[in-house]
C-alpha cells in the first residue's frame, strides 16, 4: 500500500517539476548538433600545479584523441610541461602521483599523445630528465617550443 502512495505522489509531483523546468528554461532549451572533426594538430600549455587541471588536460587530450579516433598520420597532440606542473612528472613523486602519471603514460600509447618538458624550467627547480618519467621528451624551453609547434600548424590550447 506504502509502494502505491508513492507512486501516486511522484505521478502527481512530476508534471509540477516539469511546468518549473519549462518556466526556468526562458530561453528554451540548448539544441544538440551531429559533427564529425578532422584530426589535425593541438597543443596544450601544461603549466599549472594542480591536480585537478592536470587531470583535466589529461582527460581533453584523451577524449580529442577519441574524436581523432587516433589517427597518428593525420593528428597529433603535445602537452607541453612546464613550471608548477614539472614536479608530476618527476619520478620521486610517483608514489604521491602514480594514478596521473599512469593515464599520462597511457596516453603515449599509439604516438598519439606526446609529453614535452622545459628543460630549462626543470633546471631552474633542480629536476634533471635522470628524475623525470621515461614518457617525457626534454626540450629547450616550453615558450619557444609552443611558438615553434604553432608554426608547424599546431593549435594551442590552455
Amino acid at each position: 500500500m506504502l509502494h502505491v502512495l508513492f507512486i501516486s505522489v511522484l505521478m502527481l509531483t512530476a508534471p509540477n517539476l516539469q511546468a518549473q523546468e519549462r518556466e526556468n528554461a526562458r530561453w528554451g532549451f540548448a539544441r544538440e548538433v551531429e559533427r564529425t572533426y578532422t584530426p589535425s594538430k593541438v597543443v596544450y600549455d601544461l603549466s599549472s600545479g594542480s591536480v585537478d587541471q592536470l587531470a583535466d588536460i589529461l582527460d581533453r587530450a584523451s577524449f580529442l584523441s577519441t574524436v581523432y579516433e587516433a589517427d597518428p598520420f593525420e593528428a597529433s597532440i603535445v602537452i607541453v610541461i612546464h613550471g608548477s606542473a614539472i614536479p608530476f612528472f618527476t619520478t620521486g613523486a610517483y608514489p604521491t602521483y602514480r594514478e596521473l602519471m599512469e593515464r599520462a603514460q597511457s596516453l603515449t600509447v599509439g604516438n598519439i599523445v606526446e609529453f614535452r618538458m622545459c628543460r630549462a624550467s626543470a633546471k631552474s627547480m633542480g629536476v634533471a630528465s635522470t628524475d623525470v618519467h621515461g614518457f617525457v621528451t626534454m626540450v629547450p624551453m616550453a615558450d619557444a617550443e609552443i611558438v615553434e609547434l604553432n608554426r608547424d600548424g599546431y593549435v594551442y590550447m590552455k
